[in-house]
């Protein structure tokens, strides 16, 4: 479902309102706590939108229910959050989709556990649902507590491995930029000693390919280095294994693009995510943003080199 027309409206209003001409003006923003939602909002802020947090879910549809907007909404909404069930705000989403000068879209950001209890341990906050206990309890109770959310979720953001500044593009790219008809596409290299990023839709292994990592003159570098590129270039399996792959690509996003996905990611793993998988990632991107697509990419082993 597209992002500018993501729920299905009912009733007299709903014929005039196509995906072409409506985009969401009320986005509610949950996940656990630690996941980021602050960081989130401040982001609809900085773009623009009214922004509210923690408003008590029954003075919403009242907020609502006033003068049509004159800018669009960024709403907060957690297990701190007064009368917070998961069934008032799907309540609360089937009100927003009886109002004819709405749109909405619910942002859900998750997060693995481990990570959060890791945010939670550096900062030394309580759990709102476990202030007297340790926070793995109340990471647990609250991750139950939101899966109704989860699963109805428009959006859903997975910050685990993310800074701040990632999900701040994550968010530009998937609500704010005005390329509503264009499918945003993402390009990762990675190593599969730390594991598969997480929300990653296709994944390629590029071990096969011959590894510059054997070669002392090589080792240090990494694929974006010139003489890395023409090392793994000169492997004869890369030339059709590179076009198999961009073939297969630019076939499906068009596909997905016709079905509503907003977003597409590509992850291309190899032993150590510095050498094979960073060449094909960035051969990968610059052939998809000749074709038109609008393509970013990321490097996840080489950031974490830099940040070390």
């Amino acid at each position: 479902m597209r992002l500018d027309n993501l729920l299905r409206k009912t009733g007299s209003n709903a014929a005039s309102m196509t995906s072409d001409d409506r985009k969401p003006n009320v986005i509610l923003v949950t996940g656990p706590s630690g996941a980021g939602r602050s960081t989130a909002i401040n982001v609809f802020e900085d773009a623009g939108f009214e922004t509210i947090d923690n408003m008590p879910i029954a003075l919403l549809p009242r907020l609502l229910s006033g003068p049509s907007p004159q800018q669009p909404m960024a709403l907060g909404i957690d297990v701190r959050t007064r009368d917070f069930l998961p069934i008032k705000v799907l309540e609360l989403l089937d009100t927003i989709a009886g109002l004819p000068e709405y749109e909405s879209a619910l942002l859900f950001l998750d997060c693995n556990i481990e990570v959060l209890l890791r945010r939670y341990s550096e900062t030394r906050r309580r759990h709102p649902l476990s202030p007297e206990e340790a926070p793995l309890k109340g990471i647990e109770r609250e991750k139950e507590l939101l899966a109704p959310l989860r699963d109805r979720a428009d959006a859903l953001i997975n910050t685990t491995d993310f800074t701040p500044h990632d999900l701040k593009a994550e968010i530009v790219s998937t609500f704010l930029e005005e390329k509503a008809s264009s499918l945003a596409v993402s390009v990762q290299s990675f190593s599969y000693k730390r594991g598969v990023p997480r929300g990653i839709d296709m994944v390629l292994d590029c071990r096969f390919l011959n590894n510059p990592h054997w070669e002392e003159s090589l080792r240090g570098k990494t694929g974006r280095d010139k003489a890395v590129m023409e090392f793994v270039a000169a492997d004869q399996r890369h030339g059709a294994f590179f076009d198999k792959l961009l073939g297969m690509i630019s076939w499906l996003l068009p596909e997905y693009k016709d079905e509503g996905k907003a977003h597409f990611s590509v992850g291309l793993g190899c032993t150590g995510g510095k050498h094979r998988s960073v060449v094909v990632a960035e051969e990968l991107a610059k052939a998809l943003e000749r074709d038109g697509w609008q393509v970013s990419i990321r490097h996840r082993e080489l950031e974490r080199q830099r940040s070390a």
